[in-house]
């Protein structure tokens, strides 16, 4: 019996939110070199350079700069990008510079964590789900951590991060029951500690890591094109745990 390479994107629309660098830069690129029709890229920050990037390799972009924390962008986001085949919410944010116990501005600091990790998921998943359920099915991908699995790997990350990443971990398992049985299969990954510009003030302690090192985007950008993919399509409620060892369990 011979088997089709089913990691294959050919054909298929999909939506990537914090698509201006990190994780969310090097999957649009992932899913480029896996043959996908076209690409519907968003985020708060400047998108011109990772779609200039794309059409020279001849893939269809769209762009749409918005703010990923609020109901209303993502409707419009949403509306906007027309029927997609799948998604991978990328956005997200962990300020490392206030002090929990001290910084009085901290709650403020807590809800803008909570609004963009998990309560921006929570908008896009209320626009995706009725959509893709018409439509006969979809994929969604939505970014966790390892720090919502074991509390973090470095004592500089705050607790608004790993509440949001853990309610993230959360979220999936509740929509995934949800929308299997409409044919929406949704699903995570939980990276480790990834070189973006999020973490390049970090000092992360490599020698307790088993590879030695933290990973890079590409290594999170492969499995989440997978999980858009054909190959994916038993896949539902699973959470990748991408973390060179860190995390077992």
């Amino acid at each position: 019996m011979s088997l089709t390479n089913a990691i294959d994107l050919s054909g298929r629309r999909i939506l990537l939110t914090g698509a201006a660098g990190g994780i969310g830069a090097a999957t649009a690129r992932a899913c480029a070199a896996l043959g996908v029709k076209e690409l519907i890229l968003a985020d708060n920050g400047p998108l011109e350079k990772i779609g200039d990037e794309l059409r020279s390799l001849d893939v269809a972009v769209m762009t749409h700069r918005c703010d990923l924390s609020q109901r209303k962008d993502n409707a419009e986001l949403i509306a906007m990008a027309g029927d997609l085949d799948a998604a991978v919410a990328c956005a997200g944010i962990c300020p490392l510079e206030e002090d929990w116990l001290d910084d009085p501005d901290w709650d403020d600091v807590f809800h803008r964590v909570m609004d963009v990790n998990l309560l921006g998921p929570i908008h896009l998943c209320r626009e995706l789900l009725p959509r893709m359920a018409r439509r006969g099915g979809g994929q969604i991908v939505l970014i966790g951590s390892i720090g919502g699995r074991m509390g973090g790997t470095s004592p500089i990350v705050q607790p608004h991060y790993i509440a949001s990443k853990g309610g993230v971990h959360a979220l999936i398992w509740w929509l995934a029951q949800r929308a299997a049985p409409q044919g929406v299969l949704v699903n995570g990954i939980a990276p480790g500690p990834i070189a973006t510009a999020m973490t390049s003030t970090t000092n992360y302690p490599k020698d307790r890591y088993p590879l030695g090192r933290i990973g890079e985007p590409e290594e999170i950008a492969w499995p989440a094109a997978f999980l858009c993919s054909p190959a994916a399509s038993y896949f539902s409620g699973s959470i990748l745990d991408v973390n060179g060892g860190l995390f077992v369990g």
